[in-house]
């Protein structure tokens, strides 16, 4: 196998080499990305990522002189990012209203609109003060996890944990 190993002026070596090694894979790492996502423009973000990641912070399990382990780990960061991707792309928000309450086939009646809302009032009312009070801040106010975290003086995880399970709270309760 043939490295890229830099001896500096002292004698040792330098394992700053390694992105330019990983960069020597890109080919490969192009088309593994193109048949993960089937998109040529997202295969080329998420080989520049891993490259990226590469350089910023190398493999500290892989030796330097070692391609094959390299690239089994350079795929690996590659095969995470396009799964990362694809959740985020699949991802939709949820918001404390079910979709059908929200899209009407070209109906806007005044009086289908008071009882939802009412409906939605009733089943936040249900909800617990720590629950509902994320759900409002996240959900109806529009605010960012982490705004919503320092604002209440609790934990990014606990802002998400809340909303999950208020969500789901309010699913079970619209839906009956």
């Amino acid at each position: 196998m043939w490295s890229e190993t830099v001896i500096d002026a002292h004698g040792t070596s330098d394992s700053s080499s390694r992105p330019a090694t990983a960069e020597r894979h890109r080919a490969l790492l192009m088309r593994f990305a193109n048949r993960l996502t089937g998109d040529p423009y997202r295969a080329e973000d998420i080989v520049q990522e891993t490259l990226l990641r590469a350089w910023k912070r190398p493999p500290a399990a892989v030796p330097v002189d070692d391609d094959e382990r390299l690239l089994a780990w350079l795929y690996t960061v590659a095969r995470n990012l396009a799964i990362d991707m694809h959740r985020r792309d699949r991802a939709v928000p949820v918001g404390a209203l079910p979709q059908q309450l929200l899209s009407r086939s070209g109906e806007c009646d005044l009086a289908e609109q008071v009882v939802d809302r009412h409906v939605v009032r009733k089943a936040l009312a249900r909800l617990s003060q720590e629950h509902r009070e994320v759900v409002v801040r996240v959900h109806l106010c529009d605010r960012p996890r982490d705004e919503t975290a320092r604002e209440i003086g609790i934990s990014p995880g606990t802002v998400k944990s809340r909303t999950h399970y208020a969500l789901r709270a309010l699913r079970r309760e619209l839906a009956a």
